[in-house]
């Protein structure tokens, strides 16, 4: 039995604005997502990660890999899911996860801590 394989979807730090978010720096946020990586890695997975900007061109990147192979699961980071400016960016991905990966599982992390844990609660 091969591994299940997870897509974690987000934005890239450098595009985030940290203002109000004592502690957090892109650099804390990318060792968060890194280790999320590895750590679904430990658990079994075949994990990698999509982090995007936040352009009118960010959604190809998504396209690209989910057009290149399959995921038993698609995570998407809370970054993109927070209103109102991100919301047609995050419309975006989930219309082209919804096209082009019917048959993965989505899930939403709450922070760049749990990304393994919402991969878990619907693969296992």
């Amino acid at each position: 039995m091969s591994a299940k394989r997870v897509l974690a979807i987000g934005l890239d730090p450098e595009y985030v604005d940290f203002t109000g978010m004592p502690g957090l720096t892109p650099q804390v946020v990318r060792a968060y997502i890194d280790a999320q990586v590895e750590r679904m890695r430990t658990l079994g997975y075949q994990a990698e990660s999509c982090l995007i900007d936040t352009g009118d061109q960010a959604h190809l990147a998504v396209e690209s890999v989910l057009r290149a192979q399959t995921f038993d699961c698609i995570v998407i980071g809370n970054g993109l899911r927070t209103p109102p400016a991100q919301l047609l960016l995050f419309e975006r991905v989930l219309n082209l996860v919804h096209e082009l990966a019917p048959g993965s599982r989505i899930a939403f992390n709450t922070n760049p801590a749990d990304t393994a844990e919402a991969a878990r609660r619907w693969i296992g």
